[in-house]
This record gives structure tokens, C-alpha cells and sequence, in this order.
């Protein structure tokens, strides 16, 4: 039987943490980081990508299948895939969730992975292509 953890943290304090281990970069980057083969992954749910449209060339993962889907050792990976050292930026709807998942990313040994600051609207804000 493992120990449990009684220390109690916001959501906020949590996300902090998090952030503390990503290089989060702006949306001019992240479209400049795809243009250099780094793979954009759109992990908004379907109503939000219906609603807002998609990033063009994004990857569209759900975020509960990201960990399967980009881990370079799994068999259920994706075919871009391929190693460890990929570049990935995620994209979330505002920033938020994006952070969470770039650093379980990390955790699996995505050491380039990180997130989009201000997610899909920030994109969508700075005018970069929606479809």
C-alpha cells in the first residue's frame, strides 16, 4: 500500500508548477515551430473545433487518447510519432489544459514537447489561418 499525498494545492498552484517546466511559446512561434516540422497538436474536444474550426496541418488528438497517440513506444502511437526528440506545441482552446498535457508529454520523455500560450483563440486572434 503506497503513501497518499495530504498536501492540498489549487488548481492555480498546480498549473504554475507545471508552466515552471515549459518554454511556452506565442502564437507567431508556434506557427514558425510548425513551419520548421513541429507538430501542432490540437487536443480541443470536437463541439470546440466544430465551433471555432481547426489550425490547418494541426494534428487533432483528444486529450484523453495524447499520451497513446504520441509516445514514441506504444504501439497505439501515431505514425508522426517517431521519436522522442519531436518537437511538439499543444493547443488547447485557451492555454490552459495545454499546459497539463505538454508536461505529461514531457514526462514520457518528450523533452521538446510544450504549449501553446492562449491556445486555439490566441491563434486565432493573432490572424493566423483557421479552416
Amino acid at each position: 500500500m503506497g503513501t497518499t499525498n495530504t498536501t492540498k494545492r489549487s488548481v492555480d498552484e498546480l498549473l504554475a508548477e507545471a508552466r515552471e517546466e515549459l518554454v511556452r511559446v506565442e502564437p507567431l512561434e508556434a506557427a514558425a515551430a510548425q513551419a520548421e516540422g513541429a507538430l501542432l497538436v490540437d487536443i480541443r474536444y470536437a463541439a470546440l473545433r466544430e465551433r471555432d474550426g481547426t489550425i490547418p496541418g494541426a494534428l487533432i488528438v483528444e486529450r484523453n487518447e495524447l499520451e497513446w497517440r504520441l509516445d514514441p513506444q506504444c504501439d497505439h502511437r501515431l505514425p508522426e510519432a517517431t521519436d522522442h526528440d519531436l518537437r511538439v506545441v499543444v493547443v488547447c482552446n485557451e492555454g490552459y489544459a495545454s499546459s497539463f498535457a505538454a508536461v505529461s508529454l514531457r514526462q514520457l520523455g518528450l523533452t521538446r514537447a510544450t504549449d501553446l500560450t492562449g491556445g486555439f483563440q490566441a491563434w486565432r486572434a493573432a490572424g493566423l489561418p483557421v479552416r
